[in-house]
């Protein structure tokens, strides 16, 4: 009985097609023959082979976002970290060294001071607003320089056209992650870097359900490197998350501009309130208000941070008045998220690193999302009474 169900022919949707693109979670393909297989191993022929090589849905979605990015050929990975570190990996070797920026997301800094140099592989941290300290930084070893357009958490913006142009005249290539400033504001290949990387979980997918990531490269060397690592060391997307995520894709657009909408107001709100510093790059006391207006245009994106007097104290009084903000280390959701620099994202430096950086115990970020944004202020604004009280 079993065998004769094995044996029974495969699904066929006849003579109608699927709104949506289906989800295909098989680990493994047939194949027509050993010509046939090796063709598609080759490259000389489509399909599919072993799920870890690739499947449909990631092609599907990574096809999407290419469309965003003004690429071709992008990748996807099992989580946004594992887009980062795909990258380093099929990029560097021993001996080499790579400068990334200061402010960088805190499990990449973990990867380039903890990991990288298990490997052989030194790295330098460097301001990426002050171009000088980026050129200072080069060694004859530089093999790559690894950046975010906008900081996280403190929302700086990089002065990406130097960056790139210092890589372009040093031959190191420039590897932007764009999670923050996602392709509504920036594409970094259009504008000359070398690879662009996404945290697909975050404003892509939008749900806070699907885990992904995603690297595409100008270099096809480079991003057939970048396949090899995430096949050999099983970097896979999910085909699952890959179809929670293209879902969510659709309505990026408008999730985007709205979040962006709500972050501006909500930005001018907190200073209102009396923070103790409010940062938004479209905010005109933006220290890089300028620069993120030459190169974002109106697109400041959805993530403010501000800070507060009364370090740890006051953090868990602000958290505890406002029960129906979700206090969560993510960004990207739908829904408005708080997060707590101290407690999370870089909960691994040392209180003197982190104030050097700018984070004291009562910085937060928020990642606004598309909610009425008179619910957001009554929100914050019951935070800080607690405060004044």
């Amino acid at each position: 009985m079993t065998d004769d169900i094995a044996r029974r022919p495969a699904y066929s949707e006849g003579q109608a097609r699927a709104l949506n693109t289906p989800l295909q979670p098989s680990v493994v393909y047939r194949a027509d023959s050993p010509d046939a297989l090796n063709a598609m191993y080759d490259g000389a022929a489509h399909g599919y082979t072993y799920s870890r090589e690739g499947h449909a849905n990631a092609s599907v979605l990574a096809s999407k976002i290419d469309a965003l990015e003004g690429v071709s050929g992008g990748l996807m990975t099992g989580s946004g970290m594992g887009a980062v570190s795909a990258t380093l990996m099929a990029l560097l070797q021993s001996g080499d060294h790579v400068i990334g920026g200061d402010q960088l997301y805190g499990r990449s800094l973990r990867l380039l001071t903890q990991e990288l140099p298990r490997m052989g592989i030194a790295s330098t941290l460097v301001d990426p607003t002050d171009i000088a300290s980026v050129e200072a930084a080069i060694r004859p070893e530089t093999r790559l320089i690894l950046v975010e357009v906008v900081s996280n958490p403190t929302l700086r913006v990089a002065d990406m056209e130097a960056i790139i142009a210092l890589g372009k005249a040093r031959n190191i290539p420039v590897a932007v992650d764009n999670t923050f400033t996602t392709p509504m504001a920036y594409q970094p290949l259009a504008a000359g870097a070398d690879t662009v990387i996404h945290s697909v979980t975050k404003l892509l997918a939008g749900h806070s359900d699907a885990m992904l990531g995603y690297v595409a490269c100008a270099s096809k060397e480079h991003a057939d490197a970048i396949d090899g690592v995430i096949q050999t060391h099983g970097f896979t997307a999910s085909p699952y998350d890959c179809w929670m995520a293209e879902r969510g894709l659709m309505s990026f657009k408008l999730r985007f501009e709205r979040a962006q909408e709500n972050a501006a107001k909500l930005a001018d709100h907190l200073a209102d309130l009396g923070a103790k510093r409010v940062f938004y790059p479209g905010r005109t006391d933006h220290p890089d208000h300028n620069r993120a207006g030459a190169l974002l245009g109106p697109n400041f994106g959805n993530m403010v941070s501000f800070e507060i007097d009364g370090g740890m104290a006051a953090a868990n009084a602000l958290v505890k008045a406002m029960p129906s903000m979700p206090f969560a280390p993510t960004l990207g959701d739908i829904g408005t998220t708080l997060s707590h620099a101290a407690s999370s994202s870089h909960r691994a430096m040392t209180p003197e690193a982190r104030a050097a950086l700018g984070m004291s115990d009562g910085f937060f970020r928020i990642s606004t999302g598309i909610e009425d944004i008179d619910l957001l202020r009554e929100e914050f604004s019951q935070g800080f009474k607690a405060l004044q009280g």
